[in-house]
């Protein structure tokens, strides 16, 4: 689990309540659920209105990955897992890749798999793989947009819940008393709008692309390995290629620098 969004949410609105205990002020003041209520409910609603309703239910069913992370094995314990599947294709064949598929707990490793065990074409593998990476792509980066949309209506949302209480302070304007509290509470409205927008969507919204991005790799580097496999490559050379394409991957060396003959050594 990457708590990365945690910490960053939790840290951010730990700023904002040390400026506002060094300022002297009181966190209550912020909390009036009328703005709230506003900035959040139509800030939502708008979210949902641009788009559709599977979209709205892409991006809820993603919320809990953005939090989680994506989990799963490393690219070293991936690379690992498709250098042993290249031994076993190079040894036994490809047929003997079908006794892996029930053990295989990744969806599209094991649908590579049982295709490689199947004959499926070369050609048609990678096209297969392909179409599943880019469908794959496509739903991350729908929920990713619904929540940077948020981000962006957040703060005109906070306007206008501002406009609408200063419209209540004006016809307050004979009770001199009472217009102090009434602005400030006026000014809540735009204040969430802008912490919303800074502090929730956008870092959500960031986060998921981000985590597009991860799985696009994953889902790349499993992609090219098991067409390697398919390929019949040695193991070393799957193992040297996968490692080039994940750079969070330890590199492999097949020969210490302390091993090679020095100049003087070279006849």
């Amino acid at each position: 689990m990457d708590i990365a969004l945690i910490l960053g949410i939790l840290a951010a609105f730990g700023a904002l309540y040390a400026m506002i205990t060094m300022e002297g002020a009181h966190v209550e003041a912020l909390l009036h659920p009328a703005p709230m209520i506003l900035v959040f409910g139509a800030t939502i609603a708008i979210g949902v209105a641009s788009g559709t309703v599977r979209d709205t239910i892409s991006a809820v069913s993603a919320l809990p990955r953005a939090f989680k992370g994506i989990g799963g094995a490393s690219s070293d314990a991936l690379i690992r897992k498709i250098v042993g599947y290249a031994e076993t294709a190079r040894g036994e064949g490809l047929l003997a890749l079908e006794s892996a598929v029930d053990d295989e707990r990744d969806p599209f490793l094991r649908q590579a798999l049982q295709n490689i065990a199947d004959g499926t074409d070369a050609e048609d593998l990678r096209l297969i793989m392909e179409d599943q990476v880019t469908s794959a792509a496509a739903r991350n980066r729908t929920a990713s947009r619904f929540y940077t949309m948020m981000g962006g209506y957040a703060p005109t949302v906070g306007i206008v819940g501002t406009v609408v209480s200063l419209t209540h302070v004006l016809e307050q304007l004979d009770k001199p008393d009472t217009l102090g509290p009434l602005i400030a509470a006026a000014f809540v409205a735009t204040l969430w709008g802008l912490l919303s927008a800074n502090f929730i969507w956008l870092p959500i919204g960031g986060r998921l692309q981000r985590l597009a991005e991860l799985e696009v790799d994953r889902m790349t580097l499993l992609m090219e390995g098991m067409l390697a496999v398919q390929s019949g490559s040695a193991p070393h050379l799957v193992e040297e290629r996968l490692r080039a394409l994940a750079p969070d991957a330890p590199k492999k060396s097949s020969r210490r620098t302390s091993d090679a003959p020095s100049i003087e050594q070279i006849p």
